[in-house]
């Protein structure tokens, strides 16, 4: 699978004459925040027209995503990272992952100059899967009537996505988004199709944990993230090994208060993780994040957290019995 960033990068490969597009491509364009069972229903609509007509299937996506760039600290969480979600996209069998910079120029493109620039030049689409509800250009000026409209000028077709529904209601961003926020790890498991993850980078911290006894693998969130509080987790290493803990998600009100963050205490793992890629997948909440009157009374409560995730796994399995 390949990763094209930019829209400069994709006209300079585009004119390569073994560019994995020479022939076109399937492609469909979205956010896919957390790659849920409707996202997974339109990548299998795309991967099927792409293996019928012989090409590439394709995933735009945007980095930031639009409603950040308009909305700024009020956007709502997202559900991923970008690497996370190119990983995830990989293992959906997407083909090209193309991520375009969302900034005040993409925004002043027009409907027309998009599809003549994007669509036809850079990516010579065959066959595009998009909602009939989506819109695009500067002013949201185009589309799915235009899109089909100069698709029959031009030579490429355009076809609706299907939509996934759970007890009534569409499955989405938002309603995954709004299960986390009030601590619905199970709903959000139904509606995601596997429990809901994230995965990062460790990165070295304020030392913090391990000078009260419970040292904590770091992971930077570049944004809010949807869950916020304490909970019961596994985490899984670069090299496969799996292990239970407990993690605190959110902005660490006794010490910082201001960036979000994810911190993992891996329960009987001794060593480094500094560099890697951790995948934590979230089991069970706990208590909900605050503040305490000291790091002394933090240090007690981190060891009530750590019976208590313990006492949980004892009850429920751990995670390393399954791996």
């Amino acid at each position: 699978m390949r990763l094209i960033r930019g829209l400069t990068n994709l006209k300079l490969l585009s004119r390569r004459a073994d560019s994995p597009l020479a022939q076109g491509c399937v492609a469909t364009i979205g956010n896919f925040d957390g790659v849920h069972l409707g996202h997974k229903t339109i990548i299998d609509q795309v991967r099927s027209k792409a293996r019928e007509l012989g090409v590439p299937s394709l995933v735009m996506v945007f980095e930031p995503q639009p409603r950040e760039f308009f909305q700024g600290d009020e956007a709502p969480p997202r559900l991923m990272g970008f690497r996370q979600k190119f990983e995830a996209l990989l293992a959906e069998g997407i083909d090209i992952v193309l991520c375009l910079r969302f900034n005040q120029t993409f925004r002043s493109y027009s409907a027309m100059g998009f599809i003549e620039d994007v669509l036809i030049e850079g990516l010579g689409v065959r066959h595009l899967v998009v909602g009939d509800d989506f819109r695009f250009g500067c002013d949201r000026a185009g589309d799915f009537e235009l899109l089909q409209k100069v698709g029959q000028e031009v030579g490429f077709t355009v076809e609706n996505t299907r939509t996934v529904t759970l007890d009534g209601k569409r499955v989405s961003s938002t309603r995954v988004r709004d299960q986390l926020t009030v601590n619905g790890l199970e709903k959000a498991e139904v509606l995601l199709g596997h429990p809901y993850r994230i995965r990062g980078r460790v990165v070295y911290g304020r030392q913090l944990g391990r000078q009260i006894g419970a040292p904590t693998a770091n992971i930077l969130l570049h944004r809010m993230p949807a869950l916020r509080g304490v909970y019961v987790v596994s985490g899984r290493l670069d090299d496969g090994r799996v292990y239970d803990g407990v993690a605190n998600i959110g902005v660490r009100p006794t010490v910082d208060g201001k960036r979000p963050s994810l911190e993992v205490h891996l329960f009987d793992f001794a060593g480094t993780l500094y560099g890697q890629h951790l995948e934590v997948v979230f089991r069970h909440g706990l208590r909900d994040e605050e503040k305490f009157d000291s790091v002394e009374a933090l240090k007690d409560q981190i060891a009530r957290d750590m019976d208590n995730a313990r006492a949980w796994i004892r009850a429920h399995g751990s995670a390393r019995s399954t791996h």
